[in-house]
């Protein structure tokens, strides 16, 4: 006699699993996992240690070839760990305006806001490039910045909608995922920085939401067999530099944070040894990350910190020298913050508000004097060096007349062009004084998408800088990284006063020799002097650069070639020193013939801001000397008189009408012949 009671088991399970596959919303149980995914499931058990403590009952179950009670013992043990967290908020409808947008799938990445269209089955498109058609926001999606924002919503809310849709998304982007590539890859989804971005994610998602019962037994399974393939992309795929410090992090994250892996343990000791040497090679003795980029800077920073604090947590011990190389990361931070709390913007930047981190850097490491320069004073005990440093491998001096809310400062790079996210601008020099940006970077605009179109090569050019263009052409690639420091006679920081100089002479596309040597002392609390000390073997036509912040009120003096500002409060004016033949001419929010007078605070944004070009015909070797005069209010009469100038040196008067005059010796690469006199 023949039954049929096999066949129509196979057919209801077909069924089954199809119908559950195209809704695949509705999967929450383990059965409905097991049912609809059972080689994934198996896949956990397959890279698991059976043999961990706790996971008997579990081993036992899928021994005997029970996957579904396995899948629920496994997660019996997951509930009991001390990484759960159990202090949530208490249920509520409140709602912010951000988070309820993420709910309609509109998102916001790199100051851009698209929705992402679904599939006829219901999932995200993943691959979606944004309104802009940039890559890098269908990178932010992946990386699961939205589930990153909601935890926090939920967390301030107790709003369990957005738990809810933590699951779902969760869910969708694992299953879309399906097949792992196992392939070095630039896509939206299996790129290293999505890769590490992802877990990080997936750790608060697994643990710090354990307890809503908002994340289905599903979804918390489904995360776990997707680990052990993240895991192997960041141990075998991994890129170097900064990415790397990011991609390891997210290694060692699925190592600590599940621990009962068969890999774990192997792929922490991998992460050790890698992010070692890693630090090695990215961070200079003087502490700076070796792109050259404040943010970036930042970025290594965060990721070689979290993955110190990974370790302290899982009671691994690092090198010393990896600890104390850490602290010198911080002191950068600090050293370099201006007045106002924010960090450079330099290179490839945002202007990153770095105050309350150097101020919780202070007390782990029980810096008072960061604290003291973070809080302008205000607390903490101030440094016994400063208030101007100098970052000899960075090639970088930071010149203060002192730690207050008022101080003047700048930013001067003597420095090589940086490994990575570099910009053609040497010898710039950064400007704020009175709580207000005066002379700026152009920032870094977008590096795609239409903003990056129109912008990008003026962004990483010498036109956005405050630099000078030869022949209508600016600086070409410099050398990307130093072996030895800044020799000390380029550079001197005494209680009166700072000295710094630096000569570069790479010009795309400029013919003959050509060198460029800006010296320039800053008269401590009073003024600056720049020197650019210009050799050439044939007649050249120079443009010397200075970009204004956009809030400055600019004004002219066409007679004498001083451009001032006319603000309330925090002025400079700039004043040409005695140059032949020069023409003076303002730009602002300038396209064509090219681009000019354009800043970008931020990634994405971008606003006109006022250029100050001053052209001069240059017939032979000379120096053009420049006065950068700061003051509070209203902006004082100064006369200047070059005395003499040869090769080496340029010796000048400045004259504050009825406060006195300083006699000046600016060297070319001689700290030890400065000279200055005040009566």
């Amino acid at each position: 006699m023949i039954t049929y009671k096999p066949l129509v088991a196979f057919f209801c399970l077909f069924s089954i699993v199809t119908q559950a596959q195209t809704n695949w919303r509705k999967i929450q149980t383990v059965d409905e996992v097991c049912i609809v995914y059972p080689e994934q499931m198996k896949y956990i058990f397959q890279n698991l240690d059976l043999d961990y403590p706790g996971l008997k009952e579990a081993k036992k179950a899928y021994t005997a070839g029970n996957l579904k009670l396995a899948c629920k013992n496994l997660l019996n043990y997951y509930a009991r760990s001390p990484k759960i967290k159990q202090n949530l908020p208490e249920e509520s409808w409140k709602t912010t305006s951000e988070a309820d947008s993420i709910l309609r799938d509109v998102y916001t990445f790199q100051n851009v806001s698209g929705k992402v269209p679904r599939l006829n089955n219901g999932h995200l498109t993943w691959a979606h490039n944004g309104p802009e058609n940039d890559i890098e926001w269908a990178w932010a999606l992946n990386r699961h910045y939205p589930t990153r924002d909601l935890i926090d919503a939920y967390m301030q809310s107790g709003n369990i909608k957005y738990a809810k849709y933590i699951d779902e998304f969760t869910k969708d982007w694992i299953i879309c995922s399906w097949p792992y590539p196992a392939v070095k890859s630039t896509t939206a989804m299996w790129r290293g920085l999505e890769v590490s971005f992802r877990v990080k994610t997936w750790a608060r998602i697994f643990y710090d939401l354990w307890n809503t019962n908002q994340i289905s037994p599903a979804t918390k399974l489904l995360i776990l067999s997707s680990l052990p393939d993240h895991a192997h992309y960041a141990r075998n795929y991994h890129a170097q530099g900064n990415w790397l410090t990011m991609e390891i992090s997210g290694l060692a994250t699925v190592a600590s944070s599940w621990p009962e892996f068969k890999e774990s343990k192997a792929w922490m000791d991998y992460a050790i040894s890698t992010m070692t040497a890693s630090l090695e090679e990215q961070v200079y003795p003087d502490g700076v990350q070796t792109e050259l980029t404040s943010s970036y800077h930042y970025v290594a920073l965060s990721n070689f910190k979290l993955f110190a604090d990974i370790c302290k947590k899982s009671n691994v011990s690092l090198p010393e020298y990896y600890t104390k190389t850490l602290e010198a990361m911080y002191n950068y931070l600090a050293l370099t913050v201006r007045p106002d709390g924010n960090g450079l913007l330099n290179n490839d930047a945002d202007q990153v508000y770095n105050r309350e981190t150097i101020l919780k850097s202070s007390t782990e490491y029980q810096r008072s004097d960061w604290q003291y320069i973070a809080d302008n004073g205000k607390s903490g005990l101030k440094p016994d060096n400063g208030p101007s440093y100098v970052f000899p491998y960075a090639g970088q001096l930071i010149s203060r007349s002192d730690f207050g809310t008022d101080a003047q400062y700048s930013f001067f790079d003597m420095g090589p062009w940086g490994t990575g996210h570099q910009h053609n601008d040497k010898l710039h020099l950064s400007v704020f004084a009175y709580g207000r940006d005066l002379l700026v970077d152009g920032g870094r605009f977008a590096y795609r998408g239409e903003v990056a179109d129109k912008f990008r090569k003026y962004a990483t050019g010498s036109a956005s800088h405050n630099v000078i263009l030869v022949d209508g052409r600016g600086q070409a690639a410099g050398i990307p990284k130093t072996d030895a420091p800044l020799n000390e006679s380029t550079y001197s920081i005494t209680s009166e006063y700072d000295y710094g100089s630096g000569t570069f002479d790479k010009f795309s596309g400029v013919e003959g020799q050509f060198s460029h040597t800006r010296s320039m002392i800053y008269v401590r609390g009073k003024f600056w002097v720049v020197a650019d000390h210009l050799t050439t073997d044939r007649p050249r036509q120079i443009e010397t650069l200075w970009h204004w912040h956009p809030l400055n009120k600019v004004k002219l003096n066409m007679q004498s070639g001083v451009v001032s500002t006319s603000n309330e409060k925090g002025n400079l004016q700039i004043i040409p020193v005695s140059i032949p033949e020069l023409k003076l001419t303002v730009v602002k929010g300038q396209e064509k013939p090219e681009i000019q007078g354009w800043y970008s605070k931020e990634y994405n944004t971008y606003e006109p801001n006022t250029t100050s070009i001053y052209s001069s015909h240059l017939k032979s070797d000379d120096t053009f000397v420049w006065i950068l005069w700061p003051s509070e209010g209203k902006t004082p009469e100064i006369k200047t008189e070059i005395l003499a100038k040869d090769a080496q040196s340029v010796k000048l008067r400045v004259n504050q009408v009825g406060a006195g005059f300083w006699e000046i010796v600016l060297p070319f690469n001689n700290s030890q012949l400065v000279e200055i006199l005040k009566k």
